[in-house]
């Protein structure tokens, strides 16, 4: 019994070594080496600062001369990313669509003076699966981009082309539809205003 209970305890302690510190230190290692970028987190810096990553949406709300994220129930916390977990029957999912599609309406209708809940794009109401998505569809850059030009006095034409130039067309079509990463486009934003 005592040599079954010693053998047991150092089995232990070497799995616990070998899986739960050699291997991620050598995945870590490697991927530092192959995706030195990808495995910090994608981090995207300004002037030597960080100021966000490209996989983690962000709250651009209180300044309203930037492209706006999409809704997220977590308030952008990438701690806690979770979808709402509402179903398609759900008096909360409806209202909150409802609640969200009124305050899109208020925002870029001055701007786009025919636009109605009709032509509201999906991911301008509606939450991602992860609540922090760092993308908005072509269609919701398109609509905010009137808004955009106005508050930052760019020709509409120039918010327009930094929105193309910014679209990522997801390696053609094969993995979802095309979309733009808000905060490189209000990088790039931030950039033509200099």
């Amino acid at each position: 019994m005592r040599k079954d209970l010693i053998s047991s305890l150092v089995a232990i302690v070497a799995l616990t070594v070998m899986f739960g510190l050699a291997y991620p230190l050598v995945v870590t290692g490697v991927s530092q080496v192959v995706f030195p970028g990808r495995a910090d987190g994608s981090q995207v810096k300004k002037d030597g600062k960080v100021v966000g990553s490209r996989l983690i949406g962000q709250d651009f709300s209180k300044d309203q001369s930037l492209f706006q994220s999409r809704p997220s129930p977590t308030d952008y916390n990438p701690a806690g990313t979770a979808f709402s977990n509402l179903g398609p029957n759900s008096k909360d999912l409806k209202d909150a669509i409802v609640k969200n599609a009124a305050a899109y309406l208020k925002r870029e209708r001055p701007y786009n003076r025919g636009l109605t809940k009709a032509g509201i794009p999906p991911d301008a109401v509606q939450t991602s699966a992860s609540g922090v998505d760092p993308q908005i569809s072509v269609a919701n850059a398109r609509i905010q981009a009137g808004r955009v030009a106005a508050r930052n006095r760019l020709p509409k034409a120039k918010v327009l082309a930094l929105v193309k130039d910014n679209t990522d067309n997801r390696a053609l079509g094969l993995f979802g539809e095309p979309g733009v990463n808000v905060l490189d486009l209000n990088l790039a934003i931030q950039g033509a205003t200099r």
